[in-house]
């Protein structure tokens, strides 16, 4: 009787939406004067926003002036050959789904998040990357898109080996596998960490969930790279997210996938 009443769990999913990306890029175009131009094919979610602070101060990107929205700014970077659209600090599963929306629906091919993670395999190494394959549903927005479960599949495990292969030349810890995503990164428990860790969770993020439901539910392509920066558990330096650097070799690692990605899949309808 309690989960019929709740709301999150009475989503009448296969009906259509009252309210569409489109019709709110269509209101920020009018009020801004903007372009209707499709964004680059390869659109990346920077989670902590060092990554886009980085490549702007080095002049490395610049803004994407056509970008139709009003809660987030984009800047352009031409990496490994691919013009690459990176939308800066999309945090967590709500914030990161409605980004997706309209960057699916301005015209990106793949959209990649890039987020922090915290450590839940104990003998995952730090700082590591885990490419998500699958997350746990600890979160709301995927019930939004698809009917409750546990977890949710990546939507587009065609991607996760090139994604691998390439993450392998910036780090000797890249895996992919499951993933727990959490809206409350300050209500993780010891009684939650050592239950996922049991299952076989990897790491904890706050969006690969919700991305996966989006990307599911709408065909799109998404994937999620986590770097694995913290754990509960670790004595030495806390939160190694390697640096200016490393990031750029991930960015580059990602571009490189999704142009190998692209040239063996046809277009995505839309």
């Amino acid at each position: 009787m309690i989960q019929e009443s709740l709301p999150l769990l009475r989503h009448p999913l296969q009906s259509p939406s009252a309210f569409t990306p489109e019709r709110l890029m269509d209101a920020v175009r009018a009020e801004r004067g903007l372009a209707t131009l499709p964004v680059p094919p390869l659109c990346v979610l920077d989670f902590d926003g060092d990554l886009s602070d980085h490549l702007a101060e080095r002049q490395i990107s610049s803004p994407w002036r056509s970008w139709a929205c009003f809660h987030t700014s984009m800047r352009v970077a031409t990496i490994a050959g691919i013009a690459c659209g990176i939308v800066p600090r999309t945090i967590g599963g709500p914030y990161a789904v409605l980004v997706s929306e309209q960057l699916w629906a301005a015209g990106a091919r793949v959209i990649v998040g890039i987020t922090s993670a915290g450590r839940i395999a104990p003998d995952l190494p730090l700082p590591s990357i885990v490419v998500a394959n699958e997350a746990i549903r600890d979160e709301g927005t995927s019930l939004h898109y698809l009917p409750a479960a546990q977890s949710v599949h990546a939507p587009t495990p065609q991607i996760i080996k090139p994604l691998l292969s390439e993450l392998a030349t910036v780090s000797g810890h890249a895996s992919q596998g499951l993933v727990w995503t959490t809206d409350a990164p300050y209500r993780e428990t010891r009684e939650q960490l050592t239950e996922w860790a049991g299952r076989g969770v990897l790491a904890v993020e706050m969006q690969a969930a919700s991305l996966f439901a989006f990307g599911s539910a709408r065909r799109a392509a998404v994937a999620v790279v986590a770097l694995v920066s913290n754990g509960v558990d670790e004595k030495g330096k806390a939160f190694d997210t390697g640096g200016d650097r490393y990031r750029v070799s991930v960015l580059t690692a990602i571009a490189r996938a999704t142009a190998q990605y692209l040239a063996s899949e046809a277009p995505a309808s839309k």
